[in-house]
Parts: structure tokens; sequence; C-alpha cells
């Protein structure tokens, strides 16, 4: 049996079908993500989901990265904490936040007196010219950050992945 051929006007419904459902994926990942974008977060509002209320000094904590970066692909990027990182006293958290990704929370690290030191060295990837800052997470419930303004001038980031 021969199967009807396809009409102009089903022909039409389906790509238009398929155009709406193209849209529908592309928005996707930015409603999965809750992403904030083209929102500049301030510091405050990086960290007060961490830190609840938690006593916050901006201190101790060095970054070490570019000033200028050429692509936001791949930003070299070294936070150090100053901590003794023996059992009573010691990082257990490093944070690194954005203040413009789609995502606020890059990374984070768990630590204890076993590491020696605070310090992690990574890559990141940046949506734009931003405040970075790494906030750490001390053994007492206290918080210590450093901040770092990295001029990017070819953003990454840009389609939510």
């Amino acid at each position: 049996m021969k199967r009807p051929a396809l009409t102009r006007r089903e022909g039409l419904r389906m790509v238009l079908r398929a155009g709406l459902y193209g849209a529908a994926a592309q928005l996707w990942p930015s409603m999965a993500q809750d992403m904030a974008s083209g929102q500049l977060l301030s510091v405050a509002q990086m960290m007060a989901p961490l830190t609840q209320g938690a006593r916050v000094l901006q201190q101790d904590v060095k970054i070490v990265a570019p000033v200028l970066a050429d692509n936001g692909t791949l930003v070299p990027i070294t936070a150090q904490v100053q901590s003794p990182m023996t059992a009573q006293d010691h990082v257990t958290h490093l944070y690194l936040l954005s203040q413009r990704n789609p995502v606020t929370q890059m990374a984070v690290f768990h630590m204890g007196p076993w590491n020696g030191r605070a310090e992690v060295s990574t890559r990141l990837r940046l949506a734009g010219t931003q405040q970075v800052v790494a906030l750490a997470r001390l053994s007492n419930g206290e918080f210590r950050y450093g901040q770092m303004e990295i001029i990017v001038t070819e953003s990454a980031c840009v389609d939510a992945s």
C-alpha cells in the first residue's frame, strides 16, 4: 500500500513545531541553572548564600591571576589562604565565586589539616570582565575572603555551558 504524500500545510506545521522545540531547548539550560545573566552581583550577594550571616573578614586570602586575560575560556588562578592548617585551626572549604558567570559558585574545594597548606591552582572560564572572589570557610565557622578584578577581552560562558 502506498503512503499518501505529505501536503504543503503538514510540512509547514512540522517545520514550525521543530522551530518551537528548538527555541524551547535553547532556553532550558538557563532555567535549569537559575541563571542571573546580565546582572552583576555585589560581593555581599555572591557570599550571602554560603555565609548565612556568619562573620566574614576581608583578610588572609590572596588571589594570583592575570589582570588581563585575552580569552575567558582558560584563565589560570591560584588562591592562597594564610592558615596554620592544624587540627584545631584549618580551612575546611575554599569557594571560587564569579560576579558575572551564569553560575556564581564556580568551584568548591574541601580541605583539612591533611592538606598541609590551603592553596589551590586551577583554570576558570569567565563570562567577561568581573570580580572573582575566593572565600575560605575556617574550622571555627568564620569566613575570610579576597577578591580580584580580572579583565577579559574575549568572553566565555555566554551559552550557559
